[in-house]
This record gives C-alpha cells, sequence and structure tokens, in this order.
C-alpha cells in the first residue's frame, strides 16, 4: 500500500522554494536541526561503534533520509561521510535540494519518489530516518512497515513526530501556525499527531525493536531547543533497531 497523501505532498510543494531560508516558512526546522542532528549522530554513532570525533565517523554506511525536503539532514549526514539517499515524493523539493547539494560540494542521491518505491527496487540501507514525516503520511502502519523492509539486518530506524494531546494542539499549531506564523495555517493537522506509546506499537507491529525516545523541547526564554528524557509531551524522537 502506498502510504503518500496527495494532499500533504502538495502543502510542501508549494513551500518548497523556501527550504533554505532560515527566516522563511521553514524556520521551526532550521532552528530544530541543531537538536535533531545531536540526537541523530549520537544514536548512529552509538548503534554502529563510531567516534564522531573523527574526520568520516559515518563512512560505509547507507542511509536513507525519507521525506528529505530541501535536504537539512541529509547534507548534514554526507558531510559525515554516509552515502546518502535523499527521497521525497513532492517533486519540487527535489531540484532545490539538488542544487544546494552541489553548491555544498556534497555528493548527495536525490530522488523524486516514496518509501514504497524504494522497497520494490530492492534497496537496502544501514539507517532509515523518517524525520517529521509519519504525522504527515496516509497510513503511518504500512510506512512504518516499508520503512522496516528498507533495513539491513541490524539496521537502525530513527523517527520523530507530533505528540497528540491539548498541548501539542496549542504550541504545534495555534502556537506555530495561527500566533507565530512559523508555518502557513493547516500545515499540520492534531488529528494525525501520534503518541510515542502508539508510535511505539507501530514500531513492534513492524517487526523493530525500540530502544530509546526522548523529547525536542522548546525553551522560549533561551528561544533554543534541547533533549529531554522525560518531556515527550509536543515534539519527540524515537530509536529501534532490526534485530
Amino acid at each position: 500500500m502506498n502510504s503518500v497523501d496527495p494532499a500533504e505532498v502538495a502543502k510542501f510543494e508549494a513551500m518548497a522554494a523556501e527550504w533554505w531560508d532560515p527566516n522563511g516558512k521553514f524556520k521551526p526546522l532550521h532552528m530544530l536541526n541543531p537538536c535533531r542532528l545531536d540526537y541523530l549522530t549520537s544514536q548512529i554513532a552509538a548503534e554502529f561503534g563510531r567516534d564522531l570525533t573523527t574526520a568520516l565517523p559515518f563512512a560505509g554506511l547507507r542511509l536513507l533520509d525519507i521525506g528529505c525536503g530541501g535536504g537539512l539532514l541529509s547534507e548534514p549526514m554526507a558531510r559525515l561521510g554516509a552515502t546518502v539517499v535523499g527521497a521525497d515524493a513532492a517533486a519540487g523539493n527535489i531540484p532545490v535540494a539538488q542544487l544546494h547539494a552541489k553548491q555544498s560540494g556534497l555528493d548527495i542521491d536525490y530522488r523524486h519518489c516514496a518509501a514504497e518505491d524504494l522497497a520494490a527496487d530492492g534497496e537496502q540501507f544501514d539507517v532509515v530516518m523518517a524525520m517529521e514525516i509519519i504525522e504527515h503520511v496516509e497510513n503511518p502502519q504500512a510506512f512504518v512497515q516499508t520503512c522496516a523492509s528498507l533495513l539491513k539486518a541490524d539496521g537502525l530506524m530513527l523517527c520523530s513526530t507530533l505528540n497528540r494531546n491539548p498541548k501539542s494542539f496549542m504550541m504545534a499549531i495555534v502556537g506555530a501556525e495561527w500566533v507565530m506564523r512559523w508555518l502557513p495555517k493547516g500545515t499540520h493537522e492534531w488529528s494525525k499527531f501520534i503518541t510515542p506509546d502508539e508510535l511505539y506499537e507501530l514500531i513492534r507491529g513492524a517487526s523493530l525493536s525500540p530502544m530509546d525516545r526522548k523529547g525536542m523541547v522548546f525553551n522560549p526564554i533561551t528561544w533554543g531547543w534541547s533533549l529531554s528524557d522525560r518531556d515527550l509531551s509536543v515534539n519527540y524522537v524515537t530509536a529501534s533497531v532490526k534485530r
């Protein structure tokens, strides 16, 4: 089953040109990126025994960034030495990502396709990143199962999303979309948000083993993000493995 939701794809297609504008419609992701990368790199390094102080710690690892957008995560992973495939169902995102990678001197394999297309071609990866995408797909369980099929044995899946509760509605929709106007109204549907326990069930349903989950918490005083072991009330990220 194809998990792509055409209406969700169209939302991001309309904003494609702004991916690399830190003050544009993707400002929240630019602000969140250091926090995301802190979690992603530490999990990958721990799982594959890599030393992040070396020049290219992820050399030899094949990594998929599904829902790559303009490449905000693909590029740092390529700089760390990973062989990166960035895939997105929104066609307009790909030329933006390709141009920026070229300007940055990075070799990244960007493709306009869905996760299901890669699975049908028998693609396999050491790491699959599905960041801020599962709340936009048509069928979350089918999507997670497809991601699992793309993993090699002992591969690592990293997935982030938004919790579903009154606080997340106030912060992610009322705050980010209506008040701060960081994102266009309607970017997110609160009913599609997924609780941490629900996501763990989806992960287990795809025969993956959940290993870790942490919250990504925004501090309005420091105007920055940090990881939290306890506060998963709005944004959070998970790590799971294919044993």
